[in-house]
């Protein structure tokens, strides 16, 4: 079994500001991504990295910029995140039992463990996303422009890495988009499969505004 990891860093930056992309962004003296490339490579997997074209040659002036050395290869993004995943997986030389995690680039974060859980528990189900339940109440806007609570007990948050059967994934990819596909998981259950959930990590946190770079600062520190 081969293990891989598509890092999907295809976001503009808009809710973050700035002229500098947050996948770009330092956190303890490195870009965002360098971080985030580096726990998958840890665990043992091949890495693609999937970037706009548009920031192709920011990227490689960055790997020169900070000398970093860690393998992985680049694949050009598409419109969306699902043609970016998809384009991501067009690049893998994949065989029946391998198992492929789609992550978040600007989830640098993400632990050890639950990369380790995501793959084994794929391994064996087929998939494995990460969620966990939310730490704030809840409410569904209705037609008529009213609102209704939901219970947090039923509900849960997903993160990354969604980690598949690579034959799996790369079968449930081999559509044309949908609005409907939100992450990976979509698009798996889109195919006919369920998924298997897994505990996140509240840590595992998503960088989408400045202060969560603040935040994964600290507890980056932390963890050191």
């Amino acid at each position: 079994m081969t293990r891989y990891a598509i890092i999907v860093a295809g976001g503009s930056g808009t809710r973050f500001g700035g002229e500098v992309p947050k996948q770009f962004q330092l956190l303890c003296g490195r870009p965002v991504l360098m971080h985030t490339i580096d726990k998958f490579a840890a665990s043992g997997a091949t890495v693609t990295l999937v970037l706009p074209q548009a920031h192709h040659t920011l990227w490689q002036e960055l790997c020169v910029q900070y000398n970093y050395p860690t393998p992985h290869k680049v694949a050009t993004g598409g419109a969306s995140r699902f043609e970016s995943v998809r384009n991501g997986l067009a690049t893998l030389s994949l065989n029946d039992g391998d198992v492929v995690a789609v992550h978040d680039g600007v989830r640098p974060l993400v632990s050890t463990e639950l990369i380790e859980a995501t793959y084994e528990t794929a391994a064996r189900t087929g998939s494995a996303i990460p969620a966990i339940t939310p730490s704030d109440s809840i409410r569904m806007i209705d037609v008529d422009g009213s609102s209704h609570q939901l219970l947090r007990s039923d509900l849960r948050a997903v993160q990354t890495p969604q980690t598949f059967d690579a034959s799996l994934l790369k079968g449930a990819y081999d559509v044309e988009f949908s609005p409907l596909f939100t992450d990976d998981a979509s698009v798996v259950e889109a195919a006919g499969h369920k998924v298997t959930l897994v505990d996140g990590q509240p840590s595992n946190i998503k960088i989408t505004h400045p202060v969560d770079l603040i935040v994964a600062e600290r507890l980056m520190n932390d963890e050191q």
